[in-house]
């Protein structure tokens, strides 16, 4: 059985495998067609981005509210507006949600909902194994139902995340070293490789006994499961 977890890079999309025997390998995929053929064999895939989109209005997602009520107001900006069809509504939906702007960076990600949207369309197989999460919701549960201290893109932010993780996944400092090692940070930033481990960390630990956000899904036009999902270890 091989679990991953998958965030997005600046070269696409950083991966990163668990099996159930401990071993484990990361990697970076340029593209969406290249990911499916990546994961087609996988038991379950956590990616950090949307799935599943309102088809009209200005409302959002039950699950991007939802997710930054859990959150709270250290953390809740983290959560992209998902609905938002330019850059002025996105810094408009989030202002509303947490008074706060938000970055270009952020709205930049909006090719990659519509790469992996268009993926599970065309590949229905792939729907209900991979599936939308978020890290700092992933990293809320493993941490008691606690949001993150300090930012992830702080050296501070960098090892709260690594200690939590090394609960569940002892090396994951030898694959942040790795995965740095290998790549350029203009390639691949730190926090997306912790994002990713604590995407596989939660795809492994979790299969079978996910938490969703919220409890019961809506579903897009299309039938794509609008949620967040998340481990809560007992």
């Amino acid at each position: 059985m091989k679990f991953i977890g998958i965030d997005g890079c600046k070269d696409g999309w950083f991966c990163v495998s668990l099996d159930v025997d401990e071993s484990w390998s990361f990697g970076v995929v340029p593209n969406a067609q290249l990911l499916a053929e990546m994961v087609s064999h996988a038991s379950s895939v956590l990616i950090d981005i949307p799935i599943g989109l309102l088809d009209t209005g200005t409302d959002e997602r039950r699950c991007d509210k939802q997710g930054r009520k859990l959150l709270g107001p250290k953390r809740c900006s983290s959560v992209f507006p998902a609905q938002a069809t330019s850059y002025d509504a996105a810094q408009q939906v989030n202002r509303d949600a947490n008074g706060r702007g938000l970055s270009q960076q952020s709205w930049n990600i909006v090719p990659k909902i519509r790469e992996i949207d268009n993926l599970l369309l065309s590949q229905t197989p792939l729907q209900g194994v991979v599936r939308e999460c978020h890290p700092e919701l992933c990293f809320w549960a493993l941490n008691g139902r606690q949001a993150m201290q300090y930012n992830k893109k702080k050296e501070q932010g960098k090892q709260e995340r690594l200690s939590i993780l090394e609960k569940y996944f002892a090396p994951c400092h030898q694959l942040v070293a790795q995965a740095a090692s290998q790549y350029l940070r203009r390639q691949l930033a730190y926090d997306d490789i912790i994002d990713a481990m604590v995407c596989a960390v939660t795809a492994k630990h979790g299969y079978n006994n996910y938490t969703t956000v919220p409890a019961t899904p809506e579903r897009d036009v299309h039938g794509l499961a609008m949620e967040m999902v998340y481990w809560l270890p007992e």
